[in-house]
């Protein structure tokens, strides 16, 4: 029974995590993970495909090995981050909503900024 429900909300984490990628309110970093958690503890298959077959695999072998994200993903992240943020501050017509949503934006840039980046190519010998 623990089995199918790590399967169950492992999927759906990767539902919302995929989703997060479009929504800028719905973070795709921490689905991702827990989809990756959740996995490894019930299905060594779905796990393989979420870590080598899918649109995240290299980003999560990345983070699994060194703690970091790749060379070059924290500027597109932090692109997407401000387009999205941009189009919603811009169709958002309530100040409120507005303030809320620059409070966001603020807290997970600085959130990107701490994230570090490892560049495996330039540390081997």
């Amino acid at each position: 029974m623990q089995r199918v429900i790590l399967i169950t909300i492992g999927w759906l984490a990767v539902v919302l995590g995929t989703l997060g990628v479009f929504l800028p309110l719905l973070p795709t970093t921490p689905f991702i993970l827990l989809a990756a958690w959740c996995f490894a503890r019930s299905s060594p298959r779905f796990h393989d495909w979420l870590l080598y077959r899918s649109w995240f695999g290299g980003y999560l072998r990345h983070w699994q090995q060194y703690r970091a994200m790749p060379p070059g993903a924290k500027p597109r992240a932090i692109a997407v981050i401000l387009i999205t943020f941009g189009v919603s501050l811009y169709l958002v017509q309530m100040p409120w909503v507005r303030l809320l949503l620059l409070v966001i934006l603020v807290c997970l840039l600085i959130f990107m900024w701490r994230i570090p980046v490892f560049d495996e190519k330039q540390q081997k010998p």
